[in-house]
């Protein structure tokens, strides 16, 4: 049969990740570690165990789970998170970037990585596996702590520079030797006004077709919408020339700022499952165990110097910005594993043949081993951190406080400059624009390459679709660039102002400098345009053409332009800062203060068959009988704070618990722990009506509808009651039961038997019965 080895392959993938996962989880290891385990052991290249026949296809599906990978990565990068973050952490995290680089340059020189092997061989380590991370910090249970959402931040920003890197080692792949700074630029100026130029697209569209797709089609279609956008983004991203890791962060990125998120979240929770494990244990699969053992040393002593330099790089740079050392420290160690980005650093250099080809097994080892080291290493961060601080010297602890107290004065002091006040808003609605218009500029021509192969090159005359292509595209970016104009003429204003506040002759002085700062902004703008505009052949009539345009539509459509560019500057602000009270940077900032008392908080989610499904907190007495507290319930994406006792627990909820380290685990595991048997209670789907008669001699008769109270005492519903010919829809709480009644009652199958039981027993059973 057709694809029957694939289907054997990916059983024995899907089995051998479940297997491997598990014994991780049981000696408290990540999960990851065991999925690349299991690729090494059931690879090709293990000739004792080789298990796997079609190689090709199973790459084929890491590629997708890469795609899946990505985007459930993009979701918790939302730009939210990132602006809350503020400037000195982005700060914080270029700085350990830039430190752990030079470093491992210095380390690939002295291992003899010269060239662009040694460029490779650096960005193997620059950057965290968010996969990881995240994944041990869920199991470790200090994602809430201040220093795990430190953590977290610093794989959001690296994973941002990743692709950065990403971009510019396929630069050196694709120009070899003739590589320099000024390509360098050029490209990442490319790769800044792409991604720009996607994200607005997709904050403008994707929000938009999620709202009418969710009202019109429901959750299925959704998630199918979803799905196709993902793929179809990220082969556009790798039509454009870069990698399809950066299409699908983008479109986790602009989902994650939608009302829907955690509807799409919840909904490719089970894909993003399987296609991760696929990816990672096809890491494995391309792994020769020979090969590790035969650099077993240089992995090890790779694995070290990644731990010691990543934990110093973070903390340093964490603590130079400001953050409080202990949780930089402990933000440090949680960052060490390196992981997915690693791997594509590492297969794209070896591909293009630039790198030796060990270096790829020598990063999944050092990955190995730094998520073993990782997981330890959060386990026991507490105990480090107090260790390190022991050692601490006086002086040091005294200096590092008087630098923190500066650092909040320098931002206090900005936060209190009127001039970067008002001109900082418009410096990023400049660069915004800049950017959006440079994208649509520079990738004008493979937009027109499409049309052409779509609508003919002479379209209503010869040569027309250049013409009207141009025409529309140059439409399009004239109400940028007329806002680029306003907010560097209000800029030059202000700046004016500014500069000839308290002298004598600000009246004739303003001017001059007001009109020379609008000459240069105007030269900048010309000279930029020029740079990006087609100027050879035809193309220079056509310049003119837009130019005379320009001018028209400037003439007739100046208040047009005005009111089209505001209206997108107002939806992608609302994008922007929508559900914006919600506090995402940090889960528990009232715990900071309070550090010394020893108190931290976790959480877990409930799984289908737990014990304590559908049991009251005050029922559970987690508080007597392991002295943590539940201080939030989140169920759908909806948030509850401070549940009170009366509150019920269902499947599927993400419980959050107050309490010190050992009564958080002793409360998760209680709560966690399944039941062996499903729950007796039917499916929604077996709930039915039945009619029960009642007899002249049934215990019913006589007896009111509030009395019986059949919801209570019976789990039924009496939805009506039919009476000597007459229907009774919903019958009042005060209507009785009389003999010869036909009671229409609602509920599961085994509650409808013990009710009709019930209602045949004779009345004087019951005193019997007593």
């Amino acid at each position: 049969m057709h694809g029957i080895d694939l289907i054997l392959d990916l059983s024995v993938i899907l089995a051998g990740a479940a297997l491997a996962g598990w014994l991780c989880r049981q000696i408290r290891v990540s999960v990851v570690v065991g999925f690349m385990l299991a690729g090494i052991l059931v690879g090709p290249h293990t000739e004792a165990v080789a298990l796997i026949q079609d190689l090709p296809r199973i790459q084929m599906l890491a590629q997708v789970g890469l795609v899946f990978l990505m985007f459930s990565i993009g979701l918790r990068l939302s730009l939210r998170k990132l602006r809350r973050l503020g400037v000195g952490m982005i700060l914080g995290v270029l700085g350990a970037f830039a430190i752990t680089y030079h470093f491992s340059r210095l380390l690939g020189l002295i291992l003899g990585y010269e060239g662009p092997a040694g460029i490779f061989f650096a960005s193997l380590f620059v950057v965290s596996s968010s996969a990881i991370v995240s994944k041990v910090l869920a199991e470790v249970g200090t994602t809430h702590e201040r220093a795990g959402q430190l953590a977290l931040g610093v794989t959001l920003i690296e994973g941002i520079l990743a692709i950065g890197v990403l971009t510019l080692l396929n630069t050196y792949v694709t120009l070899g030797s003739q590589v320099g700074r000024p390509a360098l630029g050029i490209t990442l100026g490319q790769l800044g006004a792409f991604v720009v130029l996607a994200g607005i697209a997709g904050l403008l569209i994707v929000p938009w077709l999620l709202r009418r797709v969710g009202v019109a089609a429901g959750e299925e279609l959704q998630t199918i919408g979803v799905a196709a956008l993902l793929l179809a983004l990220a082969a556009m991203t790798y039509a454009a020339g870069y990698s399809l890791a950066l299409g699908s962060l983008l479109l986790g990125v602009i989902v994650s700022e939608t009302p829907q998120r955690f509807q799409i979240e919840r909904s490719f929770e089970g894909v993003r499952d399987l296609f991760t494990a696929v990816f990672f244990v096809a890491v494995g699969l391309q792994i020769d165990v020979g090969l590790l053992w035969q650099h077993a040393l240089p992995i090890i002593a790779i694995s070290v110097f990644v731990v010691l330099v990543r934990v110093g790089a973070t903390t340093t740079s964490l603590a130079l910005v400001g953050m409080p050392p202990r949780d930089a420290f402990r933000a440090g160690l949680m960052v060490a594993p390196i992981g997915e980005f690693s791997f594509l650093f590492a297969q794209l250099g070896v591909v293009a043949v630039l790198v030796p080809a060990e270096l790829f097994p020598i990063s999944v080892g050092v990955s190995l081993l730094t998520s073993l080291a990782a997981s330890a290493l959060a386990r026991r961060g507490g105990d480090l951190t107090q260790w390190v601080a022991g050692l601490q010297p006086a002086w040091l602890s005294a200096w590092g406080g008087y630098y923190r107290d500066w650092i909040d004065r320098i931002q206090a002091r900005r936060s209190r400059n009127l001039l970067w006040q008002l001109s900082k808003k418009r410096l990023v609605q400049i660069l915004v624009s800049a950017f959006f218009v440079t994208g649509l500029l520079v990738f004008a021509e493979r937009l027109h390459d499409f049309c052409q192969a779509w609508l003919g090159r002479d379209l209503w005359f010869p040569d027309g679709l250049r013409f009207v292509f141009w025409s529309g595209l140059f439409l399009v970016v004239l109400a940028p660039l007329v806002a680029i104009w306003r907010n560097a003429s209000a800029m030059a204003l202000l700046y004016s102002q500014v500069a000839t506040r308290g002298m004598p002759r600000k009246a004739r002085i303003a001017p001059v400098i007001e009109t020379g700062l609008k000459l240069l902004a105007g030269g900048v703008i010309v000279l930029w345009l020029s740079s990006l505009l087609p100027t050879e052949g035809t193309a220079r009539w056509l310049l003119v053409w837009m130019s005379l345009l320009a001018v028209g539509a400037l003439y007739f459509l100046r208040r047009r332009l005005v009111h089209w560019h505001s209206e997108l500057e107002v939806e992608l602000q609302e994008r922007m800062t929508e559900d914006e009270a919600r506090p995402e940077n940090e889960s528990t900032p009232w715990l900071r203060p309070y550090g010394a008392w020893n108190l931290s908080v976790s959480d877990c989610i409930l799984p289908d068959l737990a014990e304590c499904q559908g049991k009251r907190i005050d029922e559970l007495a987690l508080r007597s009988r392991f002295g943590c507290t539940v201080v939030g319930i989140e169920r759908q994406g909806h948030m509850i704070s401070l549940p009170g006792p009366e509150a019920v627990l269902y499947p599927r909820d993400k419980v959050l618990l107050l309490g010190t380290s050992e009564q958080l685990e002793a409360g998760k595991q209680f709560l966690t722990a399944v039941s062996g048997t499903p729950p007796a209670l039917a499916q929604f789907d077996d709930v039915r009506m039945e009619l029960i008669h009642v007899p002249r001699w049934s215990r019913a008769v006589g007896i009111v509808l509030s009395e019986l109270d059949p919801t209570h005492h019976h789990q039924v519903q009496i939805a009506g009651i039919h009476r000597r010919g007459v229907r009774i829809l919903t019958p009042r709480s005060d209507h009785g039961i009389e003999s010869g009644d036909q009671l229409l009652a609602l509920g599961a199958p085994e509650h409808l038997r013990a009710f009709k039981d019930w209602v045949n027993e004779e009345a004087g059973e019951e005193i019997a019965d007593a």
